[in-house]
């Protein structure tokens, strides 16, 4: 039975007083009766004192970024062995933002994600269209693509550590809104894509969590659809009760 995971990324938000003060709220407030994995993704200077913040709590602890190489001269980035010496074992890779910004390229990606996985890291990777593509009808072959050059390569056995985030970057920001048909669609896709490449057991163990402007209003909807098992946070999850409405949706 796949995982239901909430996890909500942080981004370039909240300093270390902030960090402690949502972590804090979040650990007194989370349902006891919650059944989904909950994680989260400060920024990279609060993630060791959140990891200890969270330690014999259920709320686990994700970078937002990591570095392909084991170490070096490269200045301003962090290894996959520092994350893992902080307590920091999941690590979010090929966010849109991190595509569209900083121009991370698909083989890029794909060598940090084996970076992780060299260090037993649970990746969770982000993939999606833009709005270019979805208006050309092209959003299949583009996911598909992305998922084939991020991930494909990895061996069978090593999807145990993959979950999977369709961000449908027309529907982040823009006033564009993706409905839920639209989301599991989407989902339904990505599970056959990977069936017929790995094998139904692999297909229907990874989670596939959706990263479309997901809020308190519209989360029990779009977590309803068979093939949703969770959500990339953004926005609302820099405010607790937001997020935790979130987390209860599921």
């Amino acid at each position: 039975m796949r995982k239901k995971i909430v996890a909500g990324n942080w981004k370039m938000h909240k300093n270390a007083a902030q960090t402690e003060e949502l972590l804090s709220e979040l650990i007194t407030k989370i349902p006891a009766q919650t059944t989904a994995q909950v994680i989260v993704a400060p920024t990279f200077v609060n993630l060791q004192a959140a990891a200890a913040k969270v330690k014999n709590t259920t709320i686990g602890v994700s970078a937002q970024n990591v570095h392909q190489a084991e170490g070096g001269a490269f200045t301003g980035e962090i290894s996959a062995d520092m994350l893992t010496s902080i307590g920091v074992n999941t690590v979010i890779l090929g966010h849109s933002e991190r595509r569209a910004i900083f121009h991370e390229t698909d083989a890029l990606i794909a060598n940090k994600v084996d970076t992780a996985l060299k260090h037993d890291m649970t990746v969770i990777f982000c993939f999606g269209e833009e709005l270019k593509d979805r208006q050309s009808g092209n959003h299949f072959n583009i996911v598909e693509n992305q998922l084939r050059d991020g991930v494909f390569h990895i061996a069978k056995e090593s999807w145990s550590k993959i979950v999977l985030a369709y961000e449908p970057v027309w529907a982040i920001g823009t006033g564009e809104t993706a409905s839920p048909e639209q989301a599991q669609e989407m989902h339904e896709f990505i599970r056959e894509t990977i069936r017929k490449a790995f094998g139904a057991d692999i297909a229907d163990e990874v989670s596939i969590l959706y990263g479309g402007s997901v809020k308190p209003d519209n989360a029990k909807e779009i977590f309803s659809k068979p093939d949703v098992d969770g959500g990339l946070i953004g926005g609302a999850a820099l405010k607790a009760d937001d997020f935790l409405a979130i987390v209860t949706a599921i």
